[in-house]
């Protein structure tokens, strides 16, 4: 019965940790398959140019 207690903690701790890494990497592909995001238009444009420009100075 211990075994079997131990067992099911650590599969618990790992499908938490495997969960909490792959969240952000579902999210981007999700918004990129979505088509969401900052437009490149109004002040979306304005954002996108100038962190273009910080980036290559």
């Amino acid at each position: 019965m211990a075994a079997l207690t131990t067992s099911a903690i650590l599969s618990l701790r790992v499908l938490i940790l495997t969960s909490l890494l792959m969240a952000p990497i579902g999210e981007v592909a999700y918004t990129k398959a979505a088509g969401f995001g900052i437009g490149k238009n109004g002040a979306g444009l304005v954002l996108f140019v100038t962190l273009q420009r910080q980036a290559m100075s």
